[in-house]
């Protein structure tokens, strides 16, 4: 008997312990309730635990976290700027007539884009969107269509640059921005007419500045803006604008290759405003003027000629009564210096004749057959386009 009650005292043990223990465990759970059953939404909690495991995670490194707060700059929307801008961009067709191969005319149609830089009716475009036209129709954004009096088109070939105006008023005209201080990387929205379909728009980046872009035999494009905006046909003309939606461009070019994307380019308002404003004020540029029409020499052309020099200027056309001419300059002269500084091409010469004043005497240095001599011109104003 005394044995059986020893383990009776033994099982009742037992069994008060298995119950103390059991609710001490519930106690524990409904005292300290998970923080994804009780924190309120959006809101950040913590218990001692957690720090502890957090000072152990981060001693150990196996899961390390920090905050990161980021300072990077909102862009402003695109749709916002073209909202600004669209109205103020026009839609351009023209036609001209040209000639087959058996000398047969027929009519050529065209597209492009100006912007209005006038309220009066001024419009922005390229010269080789309406150089030579014979009827341009221009489209406003409000679905106005136009037709330019061609004598009203004044143009400057040689930075693809052109005016003209309509009869109209109260345009709303676009602001002008200061393209000196763009800056590789900023963001920019190319605003025209693509393909001639209607206005749209495309945005990229500033990819270079300072650009020169040689577009055709014996010219080239200075002072470009680089883009990898999308640039298509139609788009000739239309405004690079920043995120002012202020125009510090004019879509003039693309280098449209195989392999090639996102070069597009610009003039830059730093080069074009004065060309516009001579444009509108006296219908031409005013510039020094030579008078010759000149070809790069290269090796290739003086072997060829057997030319003295492998590189120059040579003229091909030396104007009547031009200061070239007072100069007794020729043709086939090539020109390798200028007021002492050396010229290797006809970018070179041009460079150095626009950086003259109207009126400057200038030394030409130059090779006449096999002998080199040196003389004088004065640079006159360029006279008004025939």
């Amino acid at each position: 008997m005394k044995r059986l009650k020893i383990i009776y005292l033994v099982i009742s043990a037992i069994l008060i312990l298995a119950l103390s223990l059991s609710s001490g465990c519930a106690a524990s759970d409904t005292g300290n309730p998970s923080t994804s059953e009780t924190a309120s939404p959006g809101i950040e909690t913590s218990t001692p635990s957690d720090s502890t495991q957090t000072e152990a995670a981060d001693q150990s490194g196996s899961e390390w976290t920090t905050p990161v707060e980021s300072n990077a700059q909102i862009l402003p929307s695109i749709a916002d700027v073209v909202a600004k801008v669209k109205p103020s961009v026009v839609a351009i067709n023209i036609s001209t007539t040209t000639y087959d191969y058996f000398n047969r005319p027929y009519t050529q149609e065209g597209a492009g884009s100006g912007w209005i830089i006038d309220e009066n009716g001024i419009i922005v475009t390229n010269n080789h969107v309406v150089g030579g036209a014979e009827t341009i129709t221009v489209t406003l954004a409000d679905g106005r269509i136009y037709s330019v009096d061609t004598n009203t088109v004044a143009t400057d070939p040689l930075t693809d640059l052109a005016i003209f105006e309509i009869d109209a008023a109260n345009l709303p005209a676009l602001s002008v921005g200061d393209s000196a201080k763009l800056r590789v990387g900023d963001w920019v929205v190319a605003i025209g007419n693509s393909l001639g379909e209607r206005i749209s728009a495309t945005n990229g980046i500033v990819s270079a500045v300072d650009v020169s872009l040689a577009v055709d035999a014996g010219q080239t494009l200075y002072d470009l803006i680089q883009t990898d905006a999308a640039i298509n046909p139609g788009n000739s003309g239309g405004p690079l604008v920043n995120m002012a939606g202020e125009v510090v461009g004019i879509t003039s070019a693309k280098i449209a290759e195989v392999g090639v994307e996102g070069m597009g380019y610009a003039i830059s308002t730093h080069t074009a405003l004065p060309i516009i404003e001579d444009l509108v004020n006296t219908g031409y540029v005013i510039r020094p003027w030579l008078g010759v029409e000149l070809y790069s020499v290269t090796e290739g052309l003086a072997a060829y000629y057997g030319l003295a020099v492998n590189q120059g200027a040579i003229l091909t056309t030396v104007n009547t009564d031009s200061p070239a001419d007072k100069a007794e300059l020729k043709v086939n002269d090539i020109i390798v210096g200028f007021d002492d500084e050396e010229i290797t091409s006809t970018d070179d010469l041009t460079q150095a004749i626009r950086a003259c004043q109207i009126g400057q005497q200038v030394k030409i240095t130059y090779w006449r057959g096999e002998t080199k001599y040196t003389t004088y011109a004065t640079l006159t104003e360029s006279p008004p386009p025939s």
